[in-house]
Order: C-alpha cells, then structure tokens, then sequence
C-alpha cells in the first residue's frame, strides 16, 4: 500500500510537466496570425467582400446586352367523321368518312436587347455597389483590426494572470517558511502560540489567494482561445520574450513623444480609420440611391432584337427558310405612377442625409476617441512611475519589518502588514505594466497604425 501511494504521488508530480510538455506554446504574433485565420467575425466579414464584389459585377451587367434563347414543340391532332353522298346509277348512296391528321411543330428562337438609356439608373447602381463594396471592404479591415487589439488584450491579460499566479505562489512559500522558523520559536518558547496560530492564517489565506490567481489564469487562457478561434480541449500555453522590449523606458519614452499632439493625432486618424473611409463611401452610395430612385422620372428607351426559326419535322429546322427576324426601338416613359417614384426619391433622401449625419458623427467620435485613448496612455504611464516606487519602498519596509521581528523588536501583525504591502505593490505593478501595453496598443488601433 505504501508503494502504490508513492506511485500516484509520483504521479501527481509528473503530471503537471507533462500537461505543460504537450502544451503548444504561441506567442503574440502567432495568435494574432491565427485569429485572423479562424476568429468567426473575420470569416463573416470575407464572405460580405465575396457578396459585394458579385454586386458590382451585376452592376456591370446592366450596360451589357441579355440574351435568350428558346425551343419548342408542339403536336396537334386532329380527326373528323361525317357523311357523302354519291350518286350511283342515279340513286344518292350515303356514307360515312374519317379523316385523321396528325401535325408537328418546332420552333427556336434567339431575343436580346440593350437599354441605351434608362434615366442614369445603371450608372447611379453601379457607383453604389462600388461605393458599397468599399464599405465592405474597410469594415472587414476595421473587423480585423479589432481583432487583432482584442487578441493583444487577452494575450496580456493573460500574460498579467500569470505573473499574479507567481506573485501569489511566492508568497505562499515565503509566509510557508515564516510558519516554520515560528513554530520552530514557539517550540523553544522564544515565541508564543498565538504567533503560531496567526502565521497559519495568513497561510490558509495564501493557499485562497493562490487558487483564485489560478483560476483567474486559466479563465484568461480559455477566453484567449475562444477569441483566437482555437479548441478549448487543446492545451496552449503563451509566452513572448520580445514584449519585454517595449517597457524599456527609452521606448517607453519614444511612445510618449510620439502621441503628443492630439489635434495632429485626430486628423491623421481620420485619414486611415476603415470605419471612416466606409463612413464616407456609404454616404456616396446613399447619393447614388437618390439618382437611381429619380430614373423614374424619365423615360427608359432600349433596343431589342428576335430571330425565330420554325418546321414541321426537327431535322427540316436547319435547311428550311422559314424564318422571322424582328428588330427595333422600345420608348417607354411612365407618366402617372401614383407617386411611387416620389416615394422612392423621398426615402432615398432620407437615406442621404442619415448618411451624411452619420459621416459627421464618425468624425466626432473618433476625435473622442484619440483623445480618450491618450488620456489612458498618459494615466499608464504615471501608474507605472508610481507602481515602481511603491514597490521599493514597501520592499524595504518588508524588510525592516522581517529584520525587526527576527530580532525581537517588533511583532507579527508589523510584519503581516508589511508583507501585505510588499504584494500588493508587487501585483499594482504588474497591473500597472500590462496596463500601460494595453493603453500602448489602444491608441494604435484607435489611429489604426496597423493594417492587416
């Protein structure tokens, strides 16, 4: 019995390092590279590109001729009785006749026609599908974009969770080995039980803390994978040296000085936002929609063409001269719809100008937006400053605190508050950090500096 417990504490050892082994580790590029791939909006958001570039190719067609052909064939038949009468030797004889007929008929045929002009309505539908397929086009690119900072965040964040669970374990182990020199005290009376009991406290308090910074990792994991499009059943695991490099405080400051200007940052964004590009093309196709509804008001003129080959038996269809052949002009112009059109025009108008507000609106917003995401960067950056110089001191105020109570001349509970401290400046740093890249990459999507 004692052998097979050891084997399954073996067991249990092992089994963490083989989880960890079998893990597929990505860093931030590779799941930035694979949400692209597999996130679900960037999917939706190809597939409308596939469905406005088959609308613009339909535009196309309407300065394009149709054509149609057609066969047929057809049977009549036919029979007729009546009466004759014939006059033998003088004498009327009646009888009676039958006749039955049977007659085929095929026909092919050839129809096409062009409209020539049809109020503007084909070259007002074909600037807006192209302005339509723009739109669609920039908001698949925007899609994108936000994908790629929502994956950055979660990467971070997760990044961040890690970093807690560590802080979290640590201190565990060093509040472990507090309750053993104090037991040890209190087992050679140089310290009382009460001192015992409270150190075993805060230890059960640790293990808590430990399970929760767990918990919240694996739950950062599982929201990473579930926004890259991965299978939650596969184990992944997310590290990347090369962020390090971007809290350098030269980069850091590079940063800064780079996103100072708020009002030239505002302009250059609405220079490069797909959201605003499709903003303004879907205002130029709602202009569009008013051409197109007024082609109503105007008459349509096109040309048309038939060719009709028609026989008796099929294989007579290629030799005979039975032909028709019929060409001209059609002029058509609506002069009474019982105000359709001026519907049509009214709500197209309304569709213009609701465009037109939200152009405006696309405008304000992403002005608001670059400064708010700004006033984050700046307010990273401070909590990190003060992040770093709340560590150091409460570092040596831990230490003082541990020094004192090992000599004698101060007691636990100094010394609980201090450690306190110590990991809290501990975790506020590492929230300030991952705070700051969040803010870092925020203003990039926000004056969207990176195309994908």
């Amino acid at each position: 019995m004692r052998i097979k417990a050891s084997l399954v504490l073996v067991f249990l050892l092992i089994l963490p390092g083989l989880v960890l082994a079998q893990a597929k580790i990505l860093t931030l590029a590779e799941a930035t590279s694979l949400a692209l791939e597999q996130n679900i909006d960037v999917i939706q958001t190809q597939n409308n590109i596939e469905s406005a570039k088959s609308q613009v190719l339909s535009a196309w067609g309407g300065y394009l001729p149709n054509l149609s052909a057609s066969g047929s064939w057809s049977r009549t038949q036919s029979q007729r009785t009546g009466t004759s009468v014939q006059i033998i030797e003088g004498i009327p004889v009646t009888s009676q006749t039958e006749s039955f007929g049977v007659d085929n008929s095929f026909n092919t045929g050839l129809n096409s026609s062009l409209t020539i002009f049809d109020g503007l309505a084909r070259e007002s539908n074909l600037s807006a599908a192209k302005s339509r397929n723009v739109v669609v086009e920039n908001t698949a690119l925007r899609t994108r974009q936000a994908v790629v900072y929502s994956v950055t965040a979660g990467y971070l964040n997760v990044i961040r969770t890690r970093e807690l669970v560590k802080v979290a374990e640590e201190n565990l182990k060093r509040d472990e080995r507090q309750l053993e020199r104090i037991t040890e005290s209190n087992r050679v009376g140089a310290l009382s039980l009460a001192d015992v009991y409270r150190q075993q406290s805060q230890v059960a308090n640790d293990e808590l803390d430990v399970i929760n910074a767990q918990n919240n990792y694996e739950k950062a994991k599982a929201d990473l994978v579930a926004l890259i499009g991965l299978s939650a059943s596969e184990e992944y695991d997310f590290v990347d040296p090369s962020l390090r490099a971007l809290l350098d405080s030269t980069e850091v400051q590079a940063t800064m000085a780079r996103y100072a200007d708020v009002g030239k940052l505002a302009k250059a964004a609405l220079s490069a936002r797909p959201d605003y590009l499709a903003a303004g093309k879907n205002y130029e196709a709602a202009e569009s929609g008013v051409t197109s509804a007024s082609a109503g008001y105007w008459p349509s003129l096109s040309a048309f063409g038939s060719y009709g080959n028609f026989a008796n038996e099929m294989d007579q269809l290629a030799v005979n001269r039975n032909y028709t052949l019929n060409w001209g002009l059609s002029l058509r112009w609506n002069l009474f719809d019982r105000f359709l059109t001026n519907q049509s025009v009214q709500s197209a108008m309304v569709n213009s100008r609701n465009a037109q507000v939200n152009l405006i609106q696309a405008e304000k917003d992403i002005s608001v937006e670059v400064k708010k995401a700004l006033l984050d960067l700046e307010s990273a950056r401070k909590s990190w400053d003060v992040s770093l110089k709340v560590l150091k001191s409460a570092t040596e105020d831990r230490k003082i605190a541990e020094e004192r109570y090992n000599l004698g001349a101060g007691t636990l509970l100094d010394l609980l508050v201090a450690n306190a401290t110590y990991v809290g400046a501990q975790a506020t740093q590492i929230n300030a950090i991952a705070g700051f890249l969040i803010a870092k990459f925020n203003v990039e999507f926000v004056m969207a500096e990176r195309g994908y």
